[in-house]
């Protein structure tokens, strides 16, 4: 039940689709601060966040949190089965954020945009460009936000990249390499239920892919993609379900220069590895080389009988942490969090931020903000359409492809060794 002072402050509902670890992790603790501490700005003045509504397969875990002390002091619809997201967008939420397996983020981001609702997608917002044309154009029609979840833009190291590079102390980036490596507890545990099929990098490559677009762009054009990969591990050596994936992204530059950057994801690391997850960058520049590394930044930690399995060797406090602060209160926050608390900050502002007849110019500024926008997002989502036909062609014996971006043939378009024939992924302009 809300307390007086928030029922009657203006209030974003929000559902939510999925409820698994992504939710526990990020969403959740948004949700329990902002049901007692409203989002505040000069331009909104005080505005509620509330969990009105999720929906899932099965409702077990919404259940069960539903149950714990936290869900009955903020209860929420829980809607379950093949029409739950229907039943979820007639129950009158404002805003939907859709943390689903990757290749289920269209259907339901596309109904709530349908039915007027403001969006926010886990990453990859989706799997191909036929499928992000049809969300932006969906979001501009309705005049609605539809965001995309990046949220290691906000690691302060990535943040301090892109202001060196912004400010031009870091000039010109010519290659990089960036690797994050997975336990097999995530694939042959928490993700078990939709990974046959499914591949390492289209679930967190595109973290980077985001990061160097985001960070070093624009002035460049995206040219190719290759990609080759390993199996056997978490499902047949000749199946489509891959252990690891090697994804180069070359850019080039108006002068001809190019940009090569390789990114190496996997989700077969030993449980007990140190690192859990291990994630590092390096990318090189004409005067500069920046590395950076999760483990080497943060803390090592040994408690008998507790690490590694409850606690982790090597945690990463900057992305998720729970504290007691010096002041006495316990909080949760990170920049995973962050990021989630900026998407209702700007359905906040677009909605609540001043007079009604300006709200078309504070919803062009939000779709400004190309860090999450989804029209901001073409680069990312056609180097994952290219990711997965290139290892889709790979698992059934034709290794080695090419797709070129833009060439004469159309916008995305796969070349296989020996093949004269190139194939149209999508006609279009990338």
């Amino acid at each position: 039940m809300q307390t007086l002072s928030q029922a009657t402050l203006p209030t974003i509902r929000c559902g939510m689709v999925g409820f698994g670890m992504i939710f526990d992790e990020t969403y959740r603790p948004v949700f329990e601060t902002r049901a007692h501490q409203p989002l505040y700005s000069p331009a909104t003045g005080p505005v509620a966040v509330k969990l009105a509504a999720v929906a899932s397969r099965t409702g077990t875990r919404a259940a069960r949190y539903l149950a714990s002390p936290a869900g009955q002091s903020q209860p929420f619809a829980n809607f379950a089965g093949p029409d739950a997201v229907a039943r979820l967008l007639e129950s009158g939420v404002d805003a939907v954020c859709v943390a689903t397996p990757d290749d289920r983020h269209f259907a339901p981001a596309r109904a709530a945009l349908a039915a007027g609702k403001h969006v926010l997608i886990e990453k990859p917002s989706v799997l191909s460009l036929t499928e992000l044309d049809e969300l932006t154009q969906l979001a501009a029609r309705q005049g609605v936000l539809a965001k995309v979840v990046y949220h290691k833009l906000a690691d302060p190291d990535h943040k301090k990249l892109r202001t060196l590079y912004q400010d031009g102390i870091l000039q010109h980036v010519n290659n990089g390499y960036c690797s994050l490596l997975e336990p097999k507890s995530i694939s042959g545990g928490q993700f078990a239920e939709w990974i046959a099929g499914r591949n390492p990098a289209t679930y967190v490559a595109v973290h980077y892919l985001k990061l160097i677009d985001f960070s070093f762009g624009p002035g460049w054009r995206l040219d190719r993609i290759t990609a080759t990969g390993q199996r056997g591990l978490i499902g047949p050596a000749d199946g489509p379900t891959w252990d690891s994936v090697q994804l180069q992204v070359v850019y080039q530059y108006p002068e001809g220069r190019e940009a090569a950057f390789d990114i190496h994801t996997s989700w077969v690391t030993p449980d007990n590895f140190p690192g859990y997850v291990e994630q590092e960058v390096q990318f090189r520049f004409d005067n500069a080389v920046w590395n950076a590394h999760q483990r080497k930044r943060g803390v090592e930690l040994t408690v008998e009988n507790r690490t590694p399995g409850e606690l982790k060797y090597t945690p990463n406090y900057h992305y998720n942490g729970t504290f007691l602060e010096p002041w006495g209160e316990r909080t949760q926050r990170g920049y995973g969090i962050e990021v989630i608390e900026r998407f209702f900050q700007e359905v906040a502002f677009v909605e609540y931020g001043g007079p009604p007849a300006e709200r078309p110019q504070r919803l062009q500024q939000m779709q400004a903000l190309t860090y999450n926008d989804l029209s901001a997002d073409r680069h990312c989502v056609a180097i994952v359409q290219a990711l997965e036909a290139i290892l889709a062609r790979t698992a059934a014996g034709v290794p080695g492809c090419v797709v070129k971006v833009n060439s004469p043939a159309g916008g995305l378009v796969l070349s296989e060794p020996g093949n004269a024939t190139p194939q149209v992924l999508y006609p279009a302009r990338v």
